[in-house]
């Protein structure tokens, strides 16, 4: 596996930005730009990652694909087009985003009716119309698997893949996103297993945090740093490795640079 951070951590230029993370141990990144910056920007960019043995993980989306306002989704959908044309041209493994909801006002936020089947029938319509327009040969289009609206289990997101039906359609794992009961929580090391077993031939990139059991009634977790949680992540990784040896693993959701850095050196001493 490439492990990498989604901190773009401190730096002044494209060249500094790639040694950084490469001095830190990332064979793995997030790419900084989107596909409104300059095209000089974007190359020199993808150049310093590549000079540097650093796969580009992936380009971030995180729009709401499925707002109710029919001219953000508009402009939402064309985002995620531009995105994912832009992880082609770059050699991203996959441009990712999440489901998203048309009802309530959060646009990652969990509601009832993201589970109808209303929503799961517009989210793959959505999903085979990017892909259509964009038409990408190389990378992947992704939706993070998330708790509260679709994919939030892998046989769920084995559907969303079935029913998407495209070759450049890819699971991007997020097992804390879907640890959402107390029988996936304690027994989390069956649950990694299912989903490798599930969505075998199908993952492109994961991302790696940490969760645990807040001691309030009733069942709360919370997500943490890697190491601070009970998530098994030497099996995480190990199956991860045998899924893809160059299987991005990006450590996400930190507040600092410095909180990115320590994360990344425990990790890395974890599985040595």
């Amino acid at each position: 596996m490439r492990l990498g951070i989604a901190s773009a951590l401190h730096h002044e230029s494209p060249q500094q930005w790639a040694e950084r993370h490469k001095e830190l141990g990332c064979r793995s990144v997030v790419f900084p730009l989107n596909c409104n910056d300059s095209r000089e920007r974007i190359n020199a960019y993808a150049e310093a990652a590549r000079e540097n043995d650093l796969v580009i993980a992936e380009v971030g989306i995180w729009n709401n694909m499925l707002d109710a306002d029919s001219e953000k989704r508009k402009a939402n959908i064309d985002y995620n087009i531009r995105q994912l044309i832009l992880a082609d041209e770059i050699g991203a493994v996959c441009a990712v985003n999440i489901a998203g909801t048309p009802h309530g006002p959060r646009w990652d936020g969990g509601y009832r009716e993201n589970y109808s089947p209303e929503t799961f029938d517009m989210t793959v319509e959505t999903i085979q119309y990017i892909l259509k327009q964009a038409d990408v040969k190389k990378t992947s289009f992704s939706i993070e698997s998330m708790p509260w609206m679709i994919p939030s289990g892998p046989q769920e997101y084995l559907e969303l893949i079935q029913r998407v039906d495209h070759p450049r359609f890819a699971a991007h794992l997020d097992l804390v996103n879907m640890i959402t009961s107390p029988r996936r929580y304690f027994f989390n090391d069956e649950f990694i297993k299912e989903c490798f077993d599930v969505l075998k031939g199908h993952i492109c990139s994961c991302h790696l945090k940490d969760i645990r059991l807040k001691e309030e009634f009733t069942f709360q977790l919370q997500e943490c740093a890697v190491g601070d949680g009970t998530l098994d992540i030497r099996l995480y990784a190990e199956l991860a490795t045998a899924e893809d040896a160059d299987m991005p693993m990006i450590i996400e959701h930190l507040s600092t640079d410095e909180e990115y850095i320590r994360s990344m050196n425990y990790t890395k001493e974890l599985l040595k």
